[in-house]
This record gives structure tokens, C-alpha cells and sequence, in this order.
């Protein structure tokens, strides 16, 4: 799956590195490594890369908490929310079972959700970065939502680990903690339980979230030569998209997103 550094281009250009280089140029050099992604997109091994590790995250966090933990966060999830204020016990009992297998299957499908949610990104950076006379096309924009999520992912998700490995459950809200273990906001100080709306919100100025903001920028405007305001412009709509849906999760869920 390793692509050479000599494979001609769709564009007429050849590819200077190699995709295993340029998953670890992303992080040292972004500028050039995009450049070279204009010269020649790539997304495959990068985007394995991200569905594994969030799909691995998801089974060591049941993992740790077991089957009994899950069922006890489901069943207390069930009790606090208004819409199942009126069922029975019996039909608690059955939302429970129902969601605990849900929660199995979902495990092994997340990484087709990762490759969705990354086909999807890189339709809208496609479809904008075109509004905006980007020269880009649907595979530069494919790889600039990838490489851009790239670092932000390794780092949190190996720094997620290494938390989830020498805390104990008591210590995890399993509630707050399906994006990571790590919070690099201000919302690391507010009591999200009490304020999921406004802790959502405002974990929205976490340091991963603002690195692939900034790489996202960066690559946006090489693949598709546009200037930097139209690139800005473009990754903060997408990210005013994502904090919305996120805020509106926290809301109906009661826990901050």
C-alpha cells in the first residue's frame, strides 16, 4: 500500500515522498507535506490509521469498565432522561439489553463510521474550496481532511490510552469520555454534568481541536491555491458546523459532546 516517491501524478507531477513519509512529515513539516499532497494525493494508510485507533479506543474503554460497568452507565443514562420518565421497569430493563447490544455491534462498525465522517469531510472542503475558485479536487480535499486529523488523533488517542490504563473506572465519567480522556480546554475546569451546553462550547478551544483547525487552513489553501482568508473561512464554517451538532447532542443528552 506504500506509494513510491517517483509514482507519476494524476496532475502530471510526481510524489516526493512516500505515504509512510508523509504521515510523519505531517507533523514537522505540514507545509511541504501538503504540497506534496498537491502534488499527489493520498489518504489511504493515514485514514487507516485514524478508524483504528478510534475503533481501538472504543474496545479498551469497554474493556475497562466490563460488561456490568457499561450496563450500570446505560441503565443510569435511561433513569435521568425525562423521555423514559413514564416506562416501566420492565421496559427499562429492555431499553438496557437493547442498548448493551447495540453497544457490541456499534464496536466493530466504528471504523466505517470513521470512513464515512472522512468521506464527508472531504466532500464539504471539496464543495467549498470550489465556491471559493480552489483548483483542488475531490481526492486533494479527501487528503487534506485526513492528514489534517492525522496528528490531532495520534497524539490524543495514545495520550487517551496511557490515562486509561493507570486510572481506575471510579475515576472515568464513561459519560464525558467517548472522544478521549484528554481535555486541553478551559472545560477541564467547569462541572460539565451540571452545564453540558455551555462545557461543549467551551471545550471547543481544545488544543487538538485548534492544531488540525490550523494544519486543515494550511492544506486547504496549497491543494487548492487559495489565499489564506478563503482557506480560514472554510475551516471555520466546518467548524461551526461540528460544534453545532455537538452542542445539540449535549443538549438532549444531558452530557457535554
Amino acid at each position: 500500500m506504500t506509494e513510491s516517491t517517483t509514482a507519476p501524478a494524476a496532475n502530471g507531477e510526481a510524489a516526493q515522498m512516500s505515504e509512510f513519509a508523509t504521515i510523519a512529515n505531517i507533523f514537522i513539516e505540514p507545509g511541504n507535506t501538503f504540497e506534496d499532497l498537491r502534488r499527489k494525493p493520498r489518504f489511504i494508510i493515514a485514514g487507516i490509521i485514524i478508524a483504528l485507533l478510534v475503533g481501538a479506543y472504543s474496545f479498551g474503554l469497554v474493556y475497562k469498565f466490563g460488561e456490568a460497568g457499561m450496563r450500570s452507565f446505560i441503565a443510569a443514562e435511561i433513569e435521568k432522561s425525562p423521555r423514559t420518565a413514564s416506562m416501566s421497569a420492565s421496559e427499562k430493563s429492555a431499553a438496557v439489553d437493547l442498548q448493551m447490544t447495540i453497544s457490541k455491534v456499534s464496536q466493530f462498525i466504528i471504523p466505517i463510521f470513521v470512513a464515512i465522517a472522512m468521506l464527508l469531510g472531504g466532500l464539504f472542503y471539496w464543495l467549498a474550496a470550489k465556491a471559493f475558485g480552489g483548483a483542488g479536487g475531490f481526492l486533494h480535499n479527501l487528503s487534506v481532511f485526513v492528514y489534517s486529523s492525522l496528528p490531532p488523533t495520534i497524539v490524543s488517542m495514545v495520550a487517551s490510552f496511557i490515562v486509561m490504563i493507570f486510572k481506575s473506572t471510579d475515576e472515568i465519567d464513561l459519560a464525558t469520555s467517548q472522544r478521549g480522556l484528554i481535555t486541553a480546554s478551559p472545560a477541564l475546569l467547569m462541572d460539565g454534568k451540571a452545564m453540558p451546553v455551555l462545557t461543549t462550547l467551551i471545550g471547543t478551544l481544545d488544543i487538538f481541536m485548534i492544531w488540525g483547525w490550523i494544519l486543515a487552513a494550511i492544506g486547504l489553501r496549497v491543494t487548492n491555491k487559495i489565499s489564506s482568508g478563503s482557506a480560514w473561512a472554510i475551516t471555520l464554517i466546518f467548524a461551526l458546523l461540528s460544534v453545532a451538532s455537538r452542542v445539540v447532542g449535549a443538549y438532549f443528552s444531558g452530557n457535554p459532546s
